[in-house]
């Protein structure tokens, strides 16, 4: 029986809406679950009004429980279903009811958020700006170096409608196909289901031209950052890695672009929350429903084939900087620590040394835009944990083939596998044994032993970088020891074996040292020959270790191990000069061999 139907003699709108709620409310022992509503971080909303429309009559208007489940008697079919409550922006979207799973609903709250599309561009290229505000926005472009650098005045956003620049959420698990913000009511070069009429479903065939609101990048590479405020005080900030139209400078620094999608969990996933997919429920308490907290096994003992995509295409709320922190400030928060933030100190430092960089993305890596031959020494920073086969082989042969020098400034490298259909879209390779709930790198079949996830899939890191991440040492920081003083990396620093140095650092999640958060180390898999300099004090012998190693092909490769390090190279005068004397040594020219005949 249709209860709602016998409730359609009543004409007054508002006693309807009472009894319909009434009814809602009062037993859903016979009512049909239709769906759930969640917000953008996946999180159950609870009393957001629910209306269904057909053939431009209302069949029903339902509220949403604690668990934001809907739950109504109504028959199956396609509706038009329209989604209100305070706080969040308000929609409308045709759907089927009932032939299929529960709907996922998502609305988005009234914060401000937002993203520049693509994330990473040449010089001279145009990119989208697609931001999310329930007020009028001003928005100026920054340069990330020694110091925030004003590039450009963009102007106020606003429109002519109420609250116009607020963005909507597809429905269902947009984390692993993104939120496709300026598609739906931006633009005339639009459809009304979100398709681009010159390009169909596939927007990433999209070009410039096809772009809501569009910002040329600026000539200069580096580091940028969009900042837009609102006349209530509301700020907001999002990056933009830009780099060179062509080869400027003699060192390539790469921003770990597939580290931060990893940990971006906009949208109620990451590699680190739910995965593999979305659960069927949205959350209600963290602590209490998510695997990461509640589960028996790791989050990653099911099968690399079982984890979704995440996108690109999705807001980055861990890598926006407060409007007032400069280079020189300390590193606040658990996020901020080890992602964009943390790797802007070490561009900062650079800058105030002297040395030139262009900066690129890990996609123009990947694909090769990055033109490794052109340079003469590559950096790598912070927590470049999640790599393609592609970039890691790539790396390696320039290093092992031709000479290249590659400087690996952070900890927990190359310790996951991506792959990179396309600049949109990314999906982990993360699989870990968990037998008896206990996480270990030993293949169950063969029973042999592997030194990450990386490993398992491509090869072991330690191959390329000299060390690898483990667990050892792990949320801890310490100084580092001097084990051979007599390396030319300690010159002019006046360190003698058992001397520290590294006590100084602006990262506050981990205080204590340079060699911290996460840190790596030697294993069989090492290169033969090279060289331990140094290694941390960290408890349970979890120092990072510092290697030197070069290659027949005139190659090298310095590795410090540690998250921690990018965050006192601008604060620590050894760790500062220990990197200028590695940097240094790598661009200096090679002296041509004597061919002469003797």
């Amino acid at each position: 029986m249709n209860v709602f139907n016998c409730l359609k003699w009543i004409v007054d709108p508002q006693l309807y809406l009472f009894c319909v709620n009434f009814v809602s409310n009062s037993d859903t022992t016979f009512l049909m679950l239709i769906g759930y509503v969640s917000d953008e971080n996946y999180c159950a909303l609870n009393d957001v009004a629910v209306e269904f429309e057909r053939d431009g009559r209302t069949v029903a208007v339902i509220r949403s429980s604690p668990s934001g489940a809907v739950n109504g008697d109504i028959s199956e079919g396609q509706y038009r279903i329209i989604l209100v409550k305070n706080g969040y922006g308000s929609k409308h979207v045709m759907a089927q009811v009932g032939a299929n799973d529960p709907l996922q609903l998502r609305l988005l709250s009234n914060s401000l958020y937002g993203y520049a599309w693509p994330k990473w561009v040449k010089s001279g290229q145009k990119g989208e700006l697609r931001i999310h505000s329930p007020e009028p926005y001003y928005l100026t472009l920054w340069r990330y170096g020694l110091k925030k650098e004003l590039v450009q005045r963009i102007g106020w956003f606003d429109e002519h409608g109420p609250c116009p620049n607020l963005q909507r959420l597809p429905d269902g698990d947009f984390s692993q196909t993104g939120v496709g913000w300026n598609r739906y009511g931006f633009s005339k070069k639009y459809k009304s289901n979100g398709e681009c009429k010159k390009h169909g479903a596939n927007t990433l065939q999209c070009t410039p031209e096809c772009f809501y609101q569009s910002q040329m990048a600026p000539e200069q590479t580096g580091l940028y950052y969009f900042h837009a405020e609102t006349p209530s005080g509301k700020f907001l900030s999002f990056p933009w890695v830009v780099a060179p139209a062509s080869p400027q400078a003699p060192i390539a620094v790469i921003a770990s672009t597939n580290t931060w999608n990893a940990y971006n969990n906009f949208g109620g996933r990451s590699n680190y929350i739910n995965p593999t997919k979305l659960p069927p429920r949205p959350t209600i308490n963290s602590r209490l429903d998510l695997s990461r907290y509640v589960g028996e096994s790791n989050i990653w003992s099911s099968r690399n084939s079982e984890y979704s995509p995440l996108s690109f295409d999705r807001p980055e709320p861990f890598n926006q900087i407060p409007r007032d922190v400069e280079a020189t400030d300390p590193i606040r928060g658990r996020q901020p620590c080890h992602l964009a933030e943390a790797e802007w100190r070490l561009l900062a430092w650079l800058e105030r040394e002297g040395f030139t960089y262009d900066f690129y993305s890990d996609y123009q890596l990947h694909s090769g835009l990055l033109d490794l031959d052109a340079y003469k020494a590559l950096i790598i920073s912070t927590h470049p944990e999640y790599w393609s086969k592609d970039a890691f082989l790539r790396v390696r042969k320039w290093v092992f083939e031709k000479g290249g020098k590659l400087m690996y400034l952070g900890g927990n490298g190359i310790d996951c596998e991506v792959e990179l259909p396309n600049e949109a879209t990314m999906k982990c390779n993360t699989w870990l044994p968990n037998p008896n709930g206990v996480l270990q790198f030993i293949e169950p079949v063969e029973g042999k032993r592997y030194d990450c996830r990386f490993h398992f899939t491509v090869g072991s890191p330690a191959e390329l970088l000299g060390v690898v991440f483990t667990e050892t040492g792990v949320a801890t920081s310490a100084p580092y020891k001097v084990i051979d003083a007599s390396h030319w990396i300690f010159r002019n620093t006046g360190l003698k074996n058992g001397d520290i140095f590294g006590t100084e650092s602006q990262h506050e999640r981990c205080p204590g040292g340079a060699s911290g958060h996460e840190t790596d180390k030697r294993t069989p898999a090492s290169p033969k020959g090279l060289s331990l300099l140094a290694r941390g004090m960290n408890i349970n012998d979890g120092g990072a270790e510092i290697i030197l190693h070069e290659t027949k092909t005139g190659g090298a490769v310095f590795s410090v191990g540690s998250i921690t390090w990018t965050a006192s190279v601008m604060v620590d005068k050894p760790v500062s000069k220990i990197t200028r004397n590695v940097l240094e040594r790598f661009l200096k020219k090679e002296k041509k061999r004597n061919r002469s005949k003797v």
